[in-house]
């Protein structure tokens, strides 16, 4: 039978032998302090999850400041570091749509009165947008002579957001007698007829938090065998890689059609291309306009859109430039007096000697 009275002892004996340790590591170890600055650049893509859509891909960079706490062992090569920040992050991603998007209008009759099936074809699809976010780094890592590495989370929050989406509009018609009608405007067959529309959006709700990795190291560092800065260094330079990965999703799921009609009456309103496109009055079917068929079209950027993914998780992989200060430090006097403030104390003016 197993005794449970020398496995809790053991345990506990565990825990007291780790907390020893760390007791006499942070009596041990020395405390340095820097502030500084940071500059990124690495490539932004959103990434979702099930869609007809490809990865995005853009550019992001920004600047930052931060704080960093080194703490270890005097004339230790391994450091232990923490680090905090905050930094803007402006950037540009895009979405490219793989397939043309088709859209037929069954059981029209054009000028002739021939049934025939008008068709939206939308290609070249690409969604743009323009972001402006604030970052809110939090690290710890560790630093060992003139190399280091970094992880924790990063805080993002998109306070301005705006999207560009194009697109080129063929339109068609399909009859049973004759071959495919393109390329005739007085029919509203356009070929490659550019649309496009702008709007400030927001990305998911706005807030998202990325788990962060970075390696790197130290430039210009002088070292002796046992790893110490010679001489020891009051600004500190680092190159390094950086990988940040979204655990939010950044799809708002909003219920707008992705490519649609402008509603004349109202025009913050997008219907169903499949629906009544001609508006005169007591005018139901058949729905084919020679004059308004293409004019009204409107496109919705397809991060608002409810269909477009289950998920879609920020990413970004770039190169980051720190440079950090060390802030001042108390010095050690050799020859002082001390309890000069505190009147009661009967050592008041003796002379204390400090290694």
């Amino acid at each position: 039978m197993k005794n449970t009275n020398y496995s809790v002892k053991k345990h506990q004996s565990y825990w007291v032998l780790l907390l020893a340790l760390l007791f006499c590591g942070s009596v041990n170890a020395k405390v340095n302090n820097y502030v500084g600055a940071y500059a990124q650049i690495g490539d932004w893509s959103l990434m979702p999850t099930q869609s007809t859509y490809s990865t995005s891909f853009g550019v992001a960079g920004g600047l930052g400041f931060m704080y960093e706490m080194q703490a270890g062992p005097t004339y230790s090569p391994t450091r232990f570091l923490l680090d905090a920040g905050v930094g803007i992050l402006p950037g540009m991603t895009a979405f490219l749509q793989g397939t043309n998007s088709v859209v037929p209008l069954e059981d029209q009759i054009d000028l002739q009165n021939d049934e025939f099936t008008y068709v939206y074809e939308l290609r070249d699809r690409r969604d743009r947008y323009n972001d402006i976010a604030l970052q809110v780094p939090l690290m710890i890592g560790v630093q060992h002579k003139a190399f280091y590495m970094l992880a924790g989370v990063k805080l993002y929050y998109h306070v301005w957001t705006k999207t560009k989406s194009t697109a080129l509009l063929n339109t068609y018609g399909l009859y049973d007698d004759y071959d495919e009608f393109r390329n005739m405007p007085q029919y509203q067959f356009f070929t490659d007829r550019p649309i496009e529309k702008g709007v400030r959006t927001t990305l998911g709700t706005g807030l998202d938090v990325d788990l962060s990795f970075e390696i790197g190291g130290r430039i210009g560092v002088i070292q002796e065998a046992i790893g110490y800065d010679v001489p020891k260094r009051k600004t500190e330079y680092r190159l390094a890689a950086f990988v940040d990965y979204g655990l939010m999703d950044m799809h708002t799921k909003g219920t707008q059609l992705a490519v649609g009609y402008v509603n004349p009456s109202n025009p913050g309103q997008v219907l169903p291309l499949q629906g009544n496109l001609d508006y005169n009055v007591g005018v139901t079917y058949p729905v084919y306009n020679t004059t308004s068929m293409v004019d009204n079209v409107a496109l919705t950027d397809i991060m608002s859109t409810s269909n477009f993914a289950n998920k879609v998780n920020n990413l970004m992989i770039g190169l980051k430039f720190t440079i950090l200060f060390q802030l001042p430090e108390p010095g050690q006097c050799v020859l002082c007096r001390d309890a000069y403030s505190n009147l009661s104390n009967p050592r008041r003016g003796r002379l204390k000697y400090e290694e």
